[in-house]
């Protein structure tokens, strides 16, 4: 996957560092960029980039947001994968403050530790924005699907969205960049 960072040591899959340029820290044991050419840095559903880490073992790519590249410092992360959850594995709703599979596994741990994970990630490289997959249990910002499978959209946000934006992290959707309602600096 050319123009991708390697996986991090012993990490899930979908969780990949930004290259070294500059000052570094220390995030789960690995070191990490904090500097990128004085570009902002975004974290970024890393499924957006083209990372086959969705459900369904696919990708959800948009080139807007790949464009981004041009101006930010973008670092990838798929919260489910860091959470422990499989690629592919079986679809997953909010429901409530829960988030459950179609099979009816209650996997709201996975999605908790995911989240924590990409908190902690934003604040190593200090990110102070992200851009993340709109709808999914995860990252949501604006709508998730309800808990009942039937492709009901409700309004509310990802676990992985709260999570960020209690942090202190501005979050918008990869529709946020086409409709023009992401921050100016960052479209």
């Amino acid at each position: 996957m050319s123009g991708f960072p390697p996986p991090l040591a012993g990490a899930s899959p979908g969780l990949r560092a930004a290259p070294p340029a500059g000052g570094t820290t220390r995030w789960y044991g690995q070191r990490v960029s904090t500097e990128h050419a004085g570009r902002p840095t975004l974290l970024v559903s890393a499924c957006l980039l083209g990372t086959r880490c969705n459900h369904e073992a696919g990708h959800s790519f948009r080139a807007a947001v790949v464009a981004l590249a041009g101006t930010h410092r973008l670092v990838p992360i798929c919260p489910e994968a860091c959470g422990g959850l499989s690629t592919p594995r079986p679809a997953a709703e909010r429901d409530g403050e829960r988030v459950v599979t179609v099979d009816g596994d209650d996997v709201t741990a996975e999605y908790e530790r995911g989240a924590r994970a990409a908190v902690e990630l934003a604040k190593a490289v200090g990110a102070r924005r992200a851009v993340l997959k709109a709808r999914s249990p995860s990252c949501g910002s604006e709508q998730v699907y309800d808990g009942s499978f039937t492709g009901t959209l409700r309004a509310g946000e990802g676990v992985t969205a709260t999570a960020l934006r209690a942090a202190g992290v501005e979050v918008v959707s990869e529709e946020g960049l086409s409709r023009g309602t992401a921050p100016a600096d960052v479209v």
